[in-house]
């Protein structure tokens, strides 16, 4: 469907990517791999025609339609919900316009008899064919079904866009998007405003689909749950995986490993040929030889070792401070904003040490009630806080309430009291920005660079109750683990909103869903929970059949991958062993050779070996045998890269 011939995306004169190629078919579901700053995004903006490669072309149908949601957007507006997201049918209303010409042109004219009388009523047909073919009888259906899908519900659809927050307008920007039926989606972090249900939503849509995906995405379980291959981007070079995110990083770390060894056997023979250079580069009998090693040498394509972003986040919550058993009290808590009810009849307790989540659909008040435990807002009913307790609150857009006009040092130095102030430096540091990096300004930090800059001001005190809300929105995947790690290793008390189910799992055991102005505990951890709201689901839509196939499907899958995977692990068995003995040869070679050559060089046995023509025949052939080795030895080599 869309070829990606030999190109190369230079800045300053440092290459993003050198002569890569691949193609992405119908169906294919693509999940993009790489550190950041290996391209991702821009290759995604180059797949779309907003950015143009320095070198190559992108190849693709003139019919080809493309999706593109970008992480950040202009949103427009001055429009309904759903006026907005009709939108999408931009072609459609196009042709209605049209018709309703063509159809006053039909009612008012009378030469039924001329050619123009005639073409108009061919293009009618035409217009009346196509229009059927976009479904247009049906787009307010679509459109219902499409925002219901992401969480909007009927009453939001006449509410101006303006009255949602970033996240929802980016849900609508997706749902045209999704209406368009383009021939490839392709989706820069489409998971970091949904809540788990719209995931799960967006999963279920994704295998209906029927053209290709692209993705970015640093939530690891949609990846495995949506895609069917991974690109990886390392060192201006692709990889291409034919299995998902997981199975991606078993199969990467098998290639390093072969990388790695296929490096230090060839230093071997580079050092060899370096020893044999050395040795007979000042004889004038064997220069024809040293100079044959040394355009050996000159041709020989060095094996690159994939390098790791080894640079991440390191950082423990410091130990918190001492409070009362009960952390938080909750009696017969409830919120209204004006006539919006958001849930009422809340009662729980959270005790000392306890790690709890916060789920449910956005909009039900989870994070309304994380603003209530900050008495951010004011609410119905008890919500108080224990003996001595002290609350760090990470808010869902922390980042966003950052000065922008401050510096990374400053925004830092200016929260920090106490003797903390004399590491911030240390503390910044251990959050990534070093050297040049502290002074800059807020409004050029990237998403990610603001929440790591968030993150880093929670440590600035003794806190024993922690809220995270949304704590990992931008956060790439090595971040999302370590912060995932020292909330685990946190002795205080977590309370959690979070859509990255992943992420929550190990972490969160006890969790209070937010559902239809209710709050419901769950005494599970996520894995559960999801389980559970899947099987819920499936039987509120009727897809058990589905399922059973799906299931049937992936046995099949696994059934063919294993085969293959057993052929290739006995194919590079057989590889491996002949390498073993090929090297085994080299080694006896070698010592028979080094036997010779200390014959020559003792005077004594000199004079007698001189004229000895089976002696020099012996050792040329020793040598020419060698040679036979070695090439053999680098040609099997070469089949375990």
């Amino acid at each position: 469907m869309i070829s990606v011939n030999g190109v190369t995306v230079s800045f300053g004169g440092f290459n993003l990517f050198d002569n890569i190629s691949f193609l992405i078919n119908q169906k294919d579901r693509i999940g993009l791999a790489g550190k950041n700053g290996a391209g991702k995004s821009t290759l995604l903006k180059i797949l779309s025609g907003n950015q143009n490669p320095t070198k190559g072309e992108i190849s693709m149908p003139k019919t080809c339609k493309i999706g593109y949601l970008p992480q950040d957007m202009i949103h427009q507006h001055g429009r309904t919900v759903f006026e907005e997201t009709e939108t999408a049918y931009e072609e459609i209303q196009k042709l209605e316009v049209r018709i309703n010409e063509i159809n006053h042109a039909l009612e008012t004219r009378t030469d039924y008899e001329s050619d123009s009388y005639a073409k108009l009523i061919e293009e009618q047909t035409e217009v009346y064919t196509r229009l059927d073919m976009l479904g247009a009888g049906n787009r307010s259906e679509e459109i219902e079904k499409i925002l219901k899908g992401l969480g909007f519900e009927r009453k939001d659809f006449t509410r101006q866009t303006a009255e949602f927050s970033g996240g929802w307008r980016m849900r609508i920007e997706l749902a045209k998007l999704l209406l368009q039926r383009p021939d490839i989606l392709l989706l820069d972090e489409p998971t970091n405003h949904l809540d788990i249900e719209a995931i799960m939503w967006l999963e279920e849509f994704m295998e209906t689909f029927p053209g290709a995906v692209m993705l970015i995405s640093h939530d690891k379980t949609f990846l495995d749950s949506v895609t069917n291959r991974t690109i990886e981007i390392s060192n201006q070079k692709i990889y291409d995986y034919k299995t998902n995110y997981s199975h991606y990083l078993v199969l990467r770390a098998e290639r390093k490993e072969q990388q790695e060894n296929a490096a230090k056997n060839q230093q071997r023979i580079i050092d060899q040929y370096e020893t044999l250079i050395d040795k007979n580069r000042a004889k004038a009998s064997k220069a024809a030889f040293a100079q044959s090693l040394i355009k050996k040498l000159d041709k020989m394509e060095r094996v690159e070792v994939d390098e790791d972003d080894t640079l991440s986040m390191n950082f423990r919550f410091p130990a918190p401070a001492h409070s009362g058993k009960i952390v938080l009290t909750v009696e017969n808590a409830g919120k209204a904003y004006g006539a919006k009810r958001i849930f009422s009849g809340a009662e729980f307790i959270i005790t000392k040490g306890e790690k709890i989540g916060l789920v449910g659909r956005n909009g039900e008040g989870k994070s309304t009630m994380m603003k209530m435990i900050a008495k951010k807002v004011d609410h119905e009913g008890i919500v108080q806080l224990g003996h001595s307790v002290m609350m760090g609150y990470f808010e869902q857009d922390q980042e966003e309430k950052l000065d922008p006009k401050k510096t990374v040092f400053e925004t830092i130095d200016e929260a920090a009291v106490g003797e903390v102030r004399k590491q911030v430096r240390g503390l910044l540091g251990s959050f990534l920005f070093r050297g040049e990096d502290i002074d800059k300004k807020v409004q050029v930090l990237s998403g990610g660079e603001r929440g790591r800059l968030a993150l880093c001001k929670l440590l600035l005190e003794p806190y024993n109750l922690l809220l995270m809300d949304e704590p990992t929105n931008h956060l790439d995947l090595r971040s999302k683990d370590i912060l995932k790690r020292a909330l685990i290793d946190y002795e205080g008390t977590v309370i959690m909103v979070s859509h990255d189910r992943d992420f929550m799992k190990g972490i969160c055991d006890r969790l209070f869903e937010f559902r239809d102005g209710k709050v419901k505990e769950h005494l599970c951890d996520i894995e559960e929970f999801m389980q559970m709201r899947k099987v819920e689901r499936l039987n509120e839509l009727d897809l058990e059949k589905k399922e059973v196939a799906a299931v049937k499907e992936e046995k099949k899958q696994i059934v063919t991958s294993n085969t293959v995977d057993v052929q290739k692990e006995a194919e590079q068995k057989q590889i491996k062993s002949q390498i073993k003995k090929v090297e085994e040869n080299i080694s006896n070679l070698e010592i028979k050779i080094k036997e010779c050559d200390d014959k020559l060089s003792d005077a004594s046995q000199y004079d007698k070996l001189v004229n000895d023509k089976a002696f020099f025949d012996n050792y040329n052939q020793l040598k020419s045998n060698l040679e036979k080795e070695m090439e053999k030895w680098e040609e099997l080599s070469a089949r375990l890269i």
